[in-house]
């Protein structure tokens, strides 16, 4: 009788020491767990590495000598942190010049873009108007049409109103609401501004403020992270952007996206004149270094804004939630 109930007594101790070694190793749900984290962490690391090895490949080769880049034996690290190749990349992009251009053309844009996205995602969110679905669907639908198919259209009529090779031709479709990609910032203050409660408005109006008033005293200050967004996705996308700049901008205003896909070219020739009509064929470490100056101003602005970046991401509803 004593030995039957010391194995009665010894089985559950070895079966809650089976459940606390499944419980480790799985958790009591999908996010714990040490296997489940290992997964993740591993999964998240391997993506990570996708995005950044593109980086590290131009940051490795951006301070590589002409000898480093022939060596095999030199991989990642450079024998020395070589600047003459972004002293040669800042000459050829005529870097500050041309900074100061793309900013211009950058900047007015999207924040002329953000504010009317705004307006139409406001109105859109807070009033009852006739055929208001339908007209929701045709601006939705202009996110469907690549631009690529309305750039004749409207090369044509932007030579007629004589703003070819002007800031304007990118300045008025975003006045109008129909910059680049607007279609996606009117549709984010539009779920944003309906998240907000009615009642403040309501209270607001009762108290005799009208509806300028209450956009930009109640609805701006709590749609903050909204803007965020909208600008930066919107100055992003505008920087980027060649195939538009070099069609309306032609040889009056220039980029650092436009001076990058000629950047060969434009080395090319100006090692000509300075060498008296001889070529020096560029070489890698070179295009690296003028490759990680076209990008370090997005750079910059991402890490300044990346606390709002993050968080307008997150309330704004940006990933479809």
């Amino acid at each position: 009788m004593k030995r039957i109930e010391v194995v009665s007594q010894k089985m559950p101790k070895k079966h809650n020491y089976r459940q606390g070694i499944k419980h480790l190793l799985l958790g009591s749900n999908v996010k714990t767990g040490i296997i489940t984290r290992l997964f993740i962490y591993s999964l998240l690391v391997g993506i990570g590495f996708v995005y950044l090895y593109p980086m590290i490949h131009m940051g490795s080769y951006s301070f590589m000598t002409l000898e480093d880049l022939l060596n095999p034996l030199i991989t990642w690290l450079p024998s020395q942190f070589y600047l003459e190749n972004y002293e040669t990349a800042y000459r050829v992009l005529n870097f500050s010049s041309t900074l100061g251009v793309t900013l211009y053309v950058t900047v007015l844009p999207a924040l002329a873009q953000t504010l009317v996205a705004s307006l139409i995602g406001y109105g859109f969110a807070r009033f009852d108007l006739p055929f208001k679905r339908t007209l929701f669907g045709l601006v939705l639908a202009t996110f469907v049409i690549p631009p690529q198919v309305l750039m004749i259209p409207r090369y044509v009529f932007f030579n007629d109103l004589g703003i070819i090779g002007n800031i304007q031709s990118f300045l008025l479709p975003a006045a109008f609401g129909q910059g680049l990609n607007s279609a996606i910032f009117i549709l984010i203050f539009y779920q944003f501004f309906r998240m907000l409660p009615k009642s403040l408005e309501e209270a607001a109006y009762l108290d005799g403020a009208g509806y300028y008033k209450i956009f930009i005293r109640i609805a701006v200050p709590m749609a903050i992270p909204a803007f965020i967004i909208s600008f930066l996705f919107s100055f992003v996308w505008y920087w980027n952007e060649t195939t538009m700049a070099a069609t309306f901008f032609g040889n009056m205003l220039t980029t650092i996206p436009l001076e990058l896909q000629r950047f060969n070219a434009s080395y090319e020739q100006m090692n000509a004149q300075n060498l008296g009509g001889s070529n020096v064929n560029i070489n890698e470490g070179i295009s690296m270094a003028g490759t990680m100056l076209s990008i370090l101003p997005l750079l910059v602005v991402y890490f300044i804004t990346q606390r709002w970046f993050v968080e307008g991401v997150d309330r704004s509803g940006i990933t479809g939630e």
